[in-house]
């Protein structure tokens, strides 16, 4: 089986130099209007000696007005090509790959940057933090097909090797796959084949627009763990479509705002053989693996060293995907492949209030705090006791929403 320190390749003949990857957290360091700055240039210089072999980006926007929170990258922004160059370049000198990960929240864009979200069908997001989407049209649908694509090809052109498409976490092409989400009754809806219509154009323009040896990877949700949504059947399904298509790399992860991803409720169902693993996603991936060609990521859950090889030692699995370890060390791939005991200091974000300390967003955004303090060549802080880290958080985020309401004023 295999071990973290394997290489692996990919369909598109990419080969990773290992099994680690840096899954996707938005590093919340564009502009409100979605430029690129010297702070992500700067972060993934640190990252590129994290000892991972490839890293997928936070999001980037395929439409500047939909974005899925503040401060994220229009892919779009012709003035972004310059910073999207040296960006790339970070990965070169030490053969390490970097994928955008391309995005479109549809419904799931925070009424603090978006008064006016679309969607599949009209189908409100229970928080108020939401407003209500309007039905797209079909001309709108292929719009933003052509602009995944757009995107891509202006990645390439920048330098990066691959991107990532955000099918997981409850975004647009989630949202078209979820019978839940999307109620239409034309060729992009209803049936499992039209549901799936909008990812396979997304994939198949993508393909048409970039070159033979750029990757195209996805990240999809196991299951939305939601009654008459999408199914972890239908996750697979898809897998075996992508897998056709040719997709170069396939993450599992799951959750979205509507559902977030609850360890210990999914724990009390399991093996009792499984309950020391840390992968969220391992069963379900156990389950699409011997069906699929392509290479799995799972992401959720990897805390250490052993965990890691452990769940690569399965063979359900072909990388392990990991994120907030790597805001708290930004060495945290090197430490692991040195160590076979290494264990992140990641913990939970205490404040000793429960109504913030359930807040996803308190969470997510104090370690995007920790990537700022990375970008910036600062210690990071790996603990956040008290009521003042998390209120200084919370206005943290308020005042980046503010932010990019004003711009669009």
């Amino acid at each position: 089986m295999a071990t973290l320190g394997d290489s692996l390749t990919l369909k598109s003949g990419t080969v990773l130099r290992n099994r680690i990857c840096k899954a996707s957290m938005n590093e919340a360091l564009a502009t409100p209007d979605g430029k690129v700055t010297d702070a992500h240039v700067s972060l993934y210089e640190a990252w590129a000696d994290s000892g991972a072999s490839l890293l997928i980006t936070g999001n980037m926007m395929v439409d500047g007005k939909h974005m899925n929170e503040p401060l994220v990258v229009d892919a779009l922004l012709d003035t972004n090509m310059d910073l999207l160059r040296k960006w790339a370049a970070t990965g070169k000198r030490t053969n390490t790959h970097i994928w955008p990960q391309l995005n479109h929240p549809g419904k799931q864009s925070p009424k603090m940057v978006n008064d006016a979200p679309l969607a599949p069908s009209v189908m409100p997001i229970p928080n108020d933090m939401f407003a209500p989407p309007r039905e797209l049209t079909d001309a709108e649908i292929e719009g933003i097909i052509d602009s995944f694509a757009e995107a891509a090809a202006r990645l390439e052109e920048a330098g990066f090797t691959g991107v990532q498409l955000h099918g997981a976490h409850g975004y647009l092409i989630g949202q078209f796959l979820s019978p839940h989400h999307n109620r239409r009754e034309d060729k992009w809806g209803g049936s499992f084949e039209n549901r799936f219509r909008f990812v396979e154009e997304i994939y198949n323009r993508t393909r048409a627009r970039t070159g033979p040896g750029f990757n195209v990877g996805i990240k999809i949700n196991s299951s939305d763990f939601q009654k008459g949504g999408f199914t972890e059947e239908d996750s697979i399904e898809v897998a075996k479509r992508l897998d056709k298509l040719g997709i170069d790399l396939i993450e599992i992860s799951g959750g979205s705002w509507e559902n977030p991803v609850n360890r210990k409720g999914k724990q009390e169902a399991k093996k009792e053989s499984t309950l020391k693993r840390e992968a969220y996603f391992l069963e379900y991936a156990e389950k699409v693996k011997s069906q699929i060609s392509t290479p799995l990521v799972v992401t959720g859950g990897f805390r250490s060293s052993e965990g890691m090889s452990e769940a690569l030692g399965t063979g359900a699995m072909d990388m392990a995907g990991v994120a907030r370890p790597f805001a708290v060390d930004p060495k945290f791939g090197k430490h692991v492949m040195q160590n076979n005991k290494h264990v992140s200091p990641v913990a939970p974000i205490r404040s000793g209030l429960k109504k913030i300390d359930a807040m996803a967003i308190m969470e997510i955004s104090w370690y995007t705090m920790q990537i700022e303090r990375i970008s910036q060549g600062k210690k990071v802080q790996t603990k956040a006791d008290g009521i003042w880290p998390a209120l200084r958080v919370i206005y943290r985020f308020w005042k980046n929403g503010k932010a990019v309401k004003r711009v669009r004023a």
